[in-house]
């Protein structure tokens, strides 16, 4: 069975919305990176699920919308995305667009998460 990096992006990005902290862990491979002008450049599957949970302790309403799906290679999927939340402690909405990159390993492990925020 060929793998394909939508059908996986999907099924993680559903996991991120969903808050499936245990899913989401599941899918970083041990050695990944995640590349964000927001949180800056994370090493390693314990810091970005740290990062992952500062995050939703802090906007534990999010909605985000998936505006696109499509493979950038054989494995990795581009998702072009709009979100929604609200900071737990100050009341104040953070309405973000932007993309991300995410890029598999041959087992279907996420290795790298590369985010761009647009400019609005």
């Amino acid at each position: 069975m060929t793998f394909d990096p939508v059908v996986a992006a999907k099924r993680y990005l559903d996991a991120v919305n969903g808050l499936d902290f245990e899913m989401i862990e599941d899918f970083y491979a041990e050695d990944a990176v995640y590349g964000s002008v927001k949180v800056g450049g994370l090493e390693g599957r314990s810091a970005i699920m740290a990062a992952f949970r500062r995050y939703f302790d802090t906007y534990p309403d999010q909605q985000a919308v998936d505006e696109l799906i499509e493979a950038a290679s054989p494995l990795a999927a581009r998702a072009v995305w709009r979100l929604k939340a609200t900071h737990a402690e100050t009341g104040e909405p953070l309405i973000r667009f932007g993309e991300e990159t995410i890029t598999f390993d041959a087992q279907g492990k996420i290795v790298s998460v590369e985010v761009t925020d647009y400019k609005v």
